[in-house]
């Protein structure tokens, strides 16, 4: 019989802008956690929305020199090959032979079933979101908003049914594409958009010139989606929804929104964690 692995567990979440990881004790109970950049990337590109008071680059590998051996490693990764492959290499590094598991979307696991057409076609991380969510909001009907490169809805019941959702591009990838596929028009970066969209419900919403009309027009769309996705399943719950925001761009998100929402950064996470867990157990 093949031995289960025990405590702690190296997470990985390896996303578009970054790669977050952490060691987990349990469920909820993390005694290291950090976030490093993609090879020769700083972190700070167009495409990433860093968090509010958060360094302006983020390290380029992560310092797990002094951390004890984990019993496994499970990762999610929406990144690609090559950083598949690099993520193979930092462990193999630090502790060769050290068994991983690159989860998939599953039809059900942990309390979540899966509504996709195809279940294993939904992204990991979304997966990893779901489980997460419906462990820190127990009972609860949820709508999941994640803001990063690109902009995922979730919507998932109290019952932990995923019921499907929707992906758009997300507020700098909006911004990009504009400078990208446009003779006249400027491409902004994450930050400079920041400060020219403020706090949307605060000023007029007509932009008097073209970089902020830019940054609020591309903001707004982002904020036009969420909130009808809300009215929507809150009108097909028949019930109160929670709106959960996590991601980069969240905080602009949130400070434009005229419904209420909670923020939780760390989905992915808890619910990679939560299938370590789950996985050890079952083996």
């Amino acid at each position: 019989m093949k031995r289960a692995p025990s405590p702690p567990f190296l997470l990985i979440d390896a996303g578009n802008s970054r790669i977050k990881w952490a060691l987990a004790d349990a469920p909820g109970l993390f005694s290291s956690q950090g976030v490093f950049s993609h090879e020769n990337e700083n972190g700070n590109g167009n495409d990433s929305v860093p968090l509010p008071g958060a360094a302006t680059s983020l390290a380029a590998e992560p310092d797990w020199s002094s951390l004890p051996p984990p019993g496994g490693a499970w990762i999610s990764n929406v990144a690609g090959a090559e950083a598949a492959v690099r993520i193979d290499a930092l462990i193999e590094r630090h502790w060769p032979a050290l068994p991983r598991t690159t989860i998939r979307a599953r039809d059900r696991q942990c309390g979540v079933t899966n509504g996709y057409t195809e279940p294993a076609r939904l992204g990991s991380d979304r997966w990893a979101g779901l489980v997460g969510a419906h462990a820190a909001f127990p009972g609860e009907d949820l709508l999941i908003a994640t803001l990063g490169t690109a902009t995922t809805l979730e919507a998932l019941d109290a019952n932990g049914t995923f019921e499907g959702g929707l992906i758009a591009p997300g507020w700098t990838l909006m911004m990009r594409s504009l400078g990208e596929h446009t003779a006249q028009l400027p491409t902004l970066a994450a930050d400079s958009a920041r400060e020219l969209a403020g706090d949307a419900r605060a000023r007029r919403w007509l932009a008097t010139d073209t970089r902020q009309a830019i940054s609020a027009g591309s903001l707004l769309a982002q904020v036009g989606l969420i909130e009808q996705a809300w009215r929507e399943f809150s009108r097909a719950r028949k019930a109160p929804t929670r709106l959960v925001l996590g991601g980069g761009a969240a905080d602009a998100v949130a400070r434009a929104l005229s419904v209420p929402c909670t923020r939780h950064d760390g989905l992915v996470i808890s619910g990679l964690a939560l299938i370590a867990a789950d996985d050890a157990r079952l083996l």
